[in-house]
């Protein structure tokens, strides 16, 4: 049996992802405060946010994970804020990291000791995990900040058959990117690809879903971004 965790498989590219993977065959569960509405997901509700949210699932996630055969766990969940440097408040930027940072080691140390050679821990990046704009200091810095948890899993993890890589998408079609940028300003986002669209949440899945199976990348940061154009 064949298990895939995604969080935040509610919306957007966790979706998408979910998706995928129950299309080929993976038990999908999906962690996140709204449910899944892909039938074929199972979802077990939870709040990320809550330093205190796998012991509400554990019992209920074990029993769906024991046992398999291959387990790729996805951090696709994200907290994402227009803030500031110079006016972001400590207690807020805490909050973000709980989602972005802090829950993604609560499930890997779930998952680790039920994982089997052949498994993955994949980390949902973002082109601002190796750049920054104005305007999204905490999501900028957490997203930095998981690369470097990325690698420090794939040291962590040598010997054991289990890889990491951390999948950097560009702008893509989601409900964050439209609250972020606005409606208005998605035309302007698009022109910054050099293919002069979005990304659709399915193409990122895809990358995922290949990552999942190929050990050869352990350790990687991948872009996929349709190759932004840099102003």
């Amino acid at each position: 049996m064949r298990c895939a965790i995604v969080t935040g498989a509610s919306a957007g590219i966790g979706l998408a992802t979910a998706r995928r993977f129950a299309a080929e065959g993976y038990r999908t569960i999906n962690l996140s405060r709204r449910p899944c509405p892909a039938a074929e997901v199972q979802h077990l509700a939870c709040d990320l946010g809550d330093p205190e949210f796998l012991s509400a699932v554990e019992a209920e996630l074990s029993r769906h994970t024991d046992g398999a055969t291959q387990l790729v766990l996805i951090h696709n969940a994200a907290s994402m804020y227009n803030d500031s440097a110079t006016s972001t408040a400590s207690a807020d930027l805490r909050r973000v990291f709980e989602v972005n940072l802090v829950a993604p080691n609560s499930l890997n140390r779930f998952a680790i000791p039920r994982m089997r050679p052949g498994s993955a821990i994949l980390y949902v990046g973002s082109t601002l995990s190796e750049k920054a704009v104005p305007g999204s200091f905490s999501y900028v810095t957490s997203k930095h900040a998981m690369v470097g948890m990325m690698r420090a899993t794939c040291q962590d993890l040598a010997g054991s058959g289990i890889h990491t890589a951390c999948i950097c998408p560009g702008f893509t079609d989601t409900e964050m990117l439209r609250e972020h940028v606005g409606t208005e300003s998605l035309g302007l986002v698009q022109r910054l690809s050099a293919f002069g669209r979005l990304i659709e949440p399915e193409e990122i899945a895809e990358m995922l879903f290949w990552s999942a199976g190929n050990p050869v990348i352990n350790g990687a940061v991948l872009h996929a971004n349709l190759g932004q154009i840099e102003r």
